[in-house]
C-alpha cells in the first residue's frame, strides 16, 4: 500500500470528522441561543391557556362512560352471537 495513500484517506478522516464535531458544536450553541431567547420572549408575551369550563369537561366525562357502555355491550353481544 502506498503510503501516501493512507495520509490522504488520514486527512479527509480528520476533516470530515471535524467538520461534523464543529457543526454540532454550533447547532447545540445555536438551540441553547434559542431557548434562553425564548424564556425572554414569553416572559414578555405569555402564551395564552384556554380554560374549560366545567360544564365542558362534565358533559365529556358522561359522553365517555356511554361510549364504553356501549363498546361493552357490542362486544358481549358479537361474543354471544359466535360462542353458539
Amino acid at each position: 500500500m502506498n503510503a501516501t495513500l493512507w495520509n490522504d484517506a488520514l486527512l479527509v478522516m480528520i476533516i470530515g470528522m471535524g467538520t461534523v464535531f464543529v457543526f454540532l458544536t454550533v447547532m447545540i450553541w445555536v438551540m441553547d441561543f434559542n431557548g434562553k431567547v425564548l424564556q425572554f420572549v414569553n416572559k414578555i408575551w405569555p402564551e395564552e391557556v384556554p380554560q374549560e369550563s366545567k360544564q365542558a369537561r362534565k358533559s365529556l366525562e358522561s359522553n365517555d362512560n356511554e361510549e364504553i357502555a356501549l363498546a361493552i355491550a357490542c362486544a358481549i353481544s358479537k361474543a354471544g352471537k359466535h360462542t353458539a
